[in-house]
Parts: structure tokens; C-alpha cells; sequence
């Protein structure tokens, strides 16, 4: 950890050594190249040209060439998904919570939150407004902190996030823009991101067109707030958990898998326009304390007024000193490609459509026998990707498989139904999802971008620039 508590993508020496992040906040490849020599980038595009072999430096590693390869370095009880068996304490949740907060404002650069006005960006905003007037960031920059949130126009996130920034008292930046905005990104977003993954490619690309923006401003880190729903079980999939011991497993098993979804995302779309995310729910002291609790806590129990994320909404319940109102705090899970706005996932599923024939689908299988796409939006994808990264084994660095809301394929089996509607949204979770708000999807304005108003505007806190 370093001190400015966000993990290092990786280190490495003469001596043939090399060391990664270990919840892979920054996703790092290994390459061989053509002569005997190997290396450890952060991005496989920094050796595209010159290497023929790819593929994941496994986060918590080291690498030593004398000793072999990989060895194991960060070994938390929690890893090797033994059930735990600790009673729930809020107050223990909420201070190992706010302490990882308070260790990411330890910043000499201008810096904000981002802000989407869900539960964990929320209490990231929440925590570190609290904290902010007491630190030498403040004194430097001053104690006005600065959210940031990016959707459609009219999507569930700005509104939520608006609100949340008035309860909060920041200063607010709100950014719109198009499906077709989207769209014209998406190449772009492909070629930082380095990978096909439908999920991570729809919800990187907001990030992405936000990350511009802000930077834009003269802001040089942000405060995210990654990392909570795979701790907490707070996906929506998760309510068909069947029991304490399968759900368990299932968060340890997303948590390993970070580095290749929204670590990869938080840590790429913002680092492409020279932007750096700190993500407070991935502190190696949190997680301990997070994954030691009894499973059984984080069922979700509507019969005893359990969400999702219960635990993590009740230690931040304060009647006496509120963190968030009461609806902010107990707001369903949106994940990040639904809350910008319901139509841009419709959005990109048509311009899909429009752009992969029936014919391409058939021939998929033969033309890409590794993680072969089951949507003509997958098929996009993999068609700009091997055109950046046509290795081999680039392609086998991303991974694959059955999904449902984010599932993983073992989490598929919790509902029958879900077999046949494998879409990583959240709205894939039948019978859980409740629409945030009423809409007529794809409206033709949004689609073309042939709205009367500009495309990508900021339409809060106009002309509001941070010196650096």
C-alpha cells in the first residue's frame, strides 16, 4: 500500500522481479517478447508491437525470475473462502470505513468524488466531506469538496446525485451526454479499456466521456467507490443467493476477479486522460474487516427488512448525525451502465443491431472459437478489440462466460430463469429489478443526437475550474 493509500500497479527491478497491486486496483499484463526478455506494463498497448505473448500479472503476486514466477504475497483470511463466523458490529464496519476514506485524502493535487447517487459513491461523498475540514488537502484546496456525475438527460443517477450533492453541501458538476455520444466513444474506450467485455465496455464508456471532463477542470484525482458490491454481495443477482455459504463464495470469487472488471474500468477510463481513481472500499484493513463477518448477515432477508447491502447501510444509519437521507441510504442497487440512463444499454444493443448481421452471428463460432459472442453487442466489441490486440493471447486475458447482472457463471444456477436472459444488466435480475423511473426507451432525439442541445455539456456548476 502506498502512502497515499491507493495500491501501485506493479514495481519491478534488474533483478528480474515484478510486484502487483492485490485486489488489482490497477490492472497490469505480463508480455514476452519476441527476444528472450519479459516484462510487466500496466497496459498491453505499451508493448503491442514488440511482444507476441500476453497475459495477466495476478494481482497480490510477485514475480522473480530466480525463483521461479509467480508467488502468492497477500494472503487475507478471507481468501480461501473458509466461512467466517464473526458477529456483525456496525460501529467496527463504519470506522474501518471512514479510516479508509481519511487515508485517501492524503493528496497535494486538486481532487474530487464521483458522485452517482447510489449507496457507495454516496457515502464515499458522505465520509469525506465529514473528514475533509481536518486535513492539509483542505487547507490547501479549501473545504468545498467537488462531486462529479455524468448520465443521460433525465436518468436515474443525476437526479439521485444532485440530490445527494444539496444534502451534502458540494460543489456539484453534472455532465449529459447522448447514446450517440456514447457510440462515438466506444472505439476509443476499447482500445484504453483492453478489453471485449460487454459489462465493463458499457460502463466504462460514461466513465470515460466523464473522466475527460473532469480532468478538463484542472481535478487530478477522485475518490470512487469500487469494490463495495462485490464485498457486500450487492448485486441484485444475489437476492436468489440460496445460502450464507454460496453467497460467501461468490463475493470472495468477484473480489479475485476485480482486476479484469471494475478495477479495469475504474482504473482505465480515468488514467486515460491522466485522471487517478483511489477506491476506499478495496483498503486492505476494510476488506479484512468486511470478509470477516458471518455471512449469514449479508443475506438478503426482505422478510427481516434486509437489502442488499444491509450491513453496510446500517452502520452508516445515524439518527443523530445523519450520513445520507434515509431513501438515499436505503436506494436499490443501479449498477453504473443502467443508472446513466436506461436507454443507453437499449441504445448500444441497436446500434448492434444494425451493424452485425444474422449471417456474422451464424459464423461467430468459426470466426471466434475463444469466448465466443452470444449478442451481436458482444460481436461489435470483439471486432475493434482484435483489431488493437490480435494475439492470441490478448484475447485470452479477457475473461468470459455466462452472466446474469454480473454474475458469475456458478451464480447463473441460483434461478432457472436466468439460463435463457443472460444480459449482465441489472434489469436481467428478474423479478428484483424495480425501474428507477418511467421512460419510452431509444426516443429518436437521444439515438441520433439531433437534440436542440449540445452534445456532453456540463449543465451544473458551469465554468467552475480547480487550479492546479
Amino acid at each position: 500500500m502506498t502512502p497515499r493509500g491507493r495500491e501501485c500497479a506493479c514495481s519491478s527491478s534488474r533483478a528480474g522481479s515484478s510486484t502487483a497491486a492485490p485486489t488489482g486496483a490497477a490492472c497490469t499484463r505480463s508480455a514476452t517478447a519476441t527476444s528472450p526478455t519479459s516484462a510487466s506494463p500496466s497496459e498491453m498497448k505499451g508493448l503491442n508491437d514488440d511482444c507476441e505473448h500476453f497475459e495477466i500479472f495476478p494481482p497480490g503476486h510477485l514475480y522473480s525470475s530466480k525463483q521461479g514466477g509467480f508467488k502468492r504475497w497477500y494472503n487475507p483470511p478471507w481468501f480461501s473462502e473458509v466461512i467466517p463466523s464473526v458477529p456483525y458490529d456496525p460501529l467496527a464496519l463504519r470506522k474501518a470505513f471512514e479510516k479508509a476514506v481519511i487515508k485517501r485524502l492524503m493528496t497535494d493535487v486538486p481532487f474530487g468524488v464521483l458522485l452517482s447517487g447510489g449507496l457507495d459513491s454516496s457515502l464515499v461523498a458522505a465520509v469525506t466531506v465529514r473528514h475533509l475540514a481536518g486535513t492539509k488537502a483542505a487547507k490547501r484546496w479549501g473545504t468545498k469538496l467537488h462531486s462529479f456525475c455524468v448520465g443521460l438527460e433525465g436518468s436515474p443517477d443525476l437526479k439521485a446525485a444532485k440530490e445527494v450533492a444539496n444534502y451534502l453541501g458540494t460543489m456539484h458538476h453534472e455532465f449529459t451526454f447522448t447514446v450517440q455520444d456514447g457510440i462515438d466513444a466506444i472505439e476509443d474506450v476499447i482500445y484504453h479499456t483492453e478489453t471485449y467485455d460487454v459489462t465493463t465496455i458499457r460502463a466504462s464508456t460514461p466513465m470515460f466521456l466523464m473522466s475527460r471532463k473532469i480532468k478538463s477542470l484542472g481535478v487530478k484525482m477522485v475518490i470512487s467507490g469500487e469494490g463495495s458490491d462485490e464485498i457486500f454481495g450487492g448485486y441484485l443477482y444475489f437476492h436468489k443467493a440460496p445460502n450464507k455459504e454460496e453467497l460467501h463464495r461468490e463475493t470472495c470469487q468477484k473480489i479475485k476477479a476485480l482486476h479484469q472488471y471494475d478495477c479495469l474500468r475504474a482504473n482505465k477510463a480515468t488514467s486515460a486522460w491522466g485522471l487517478e481513481a483511489r477506491v476506499p472500499f478495496l483498503d486492505k484493513e476494510f476488506i479484512n474487516e468486511a470478509m470477516s463477518i458471518d455471512p449469514e448477515w449479508k443475506m438478503i432477508r426482505p422478510d427481516l427488512g434486509r437489502i442488499e447491502k444491509w450491513v453496510l447501510r446500517k452502520a452508516f444509519d445515524d439518527e443523530e448525525q445523519p450520513f445520507l437521507p434515509k431513501h438515499i441510504l436505503y436506494r436499490q442497487k443501479e449498477q453504473f451502465s443502467d443508472g446513466v440512463g436506461y436507454s443507453w444499454i437499449d441504445g448500444l444493443k441497436a446500434h448492434a443491431e444494425s451493424n452485425v448481421t444474422d449471417k456474422m452471428m451464424s459464423n461467430a463460432k468459426f470466426i471466434y472459437p475463444h469466448n465466443t459472442p452470444t449478442t451481436k453487442e458482444a460481436y461489435c466489441y470483439r471486432m475493434i478489440f482484435e483489431r488493437f490486440f490480435p494475439q492470441n493471447s490478448a484475447i485470452l486475458t479477457v475473461p468470459g462466460g455466462p452472466s446474469v447482472a454480473c454474475s458469475t457463471a456458478k451464480a447463473v444456477e441460483w434461478d432457472a430463469q436466468w439460463s435463457g436472459n443472460l444480459d449482465p444488466s441489472g434489469r436481467a435480475a428478474l423479478g428484483v429489478h424495480l425501474s428507477a423511473y418511467e421512460q419510452e426507451h431509444l426516443p429518436a432525439t437521444i439515438l441520433t443526437g439531433t437534440s436542440k442541445k449540445p452534445r456532453m455539456i456540463e449543465v451544473a456548476a458551469p465554468g467552475v475550474a480547480i487550479e492546479s
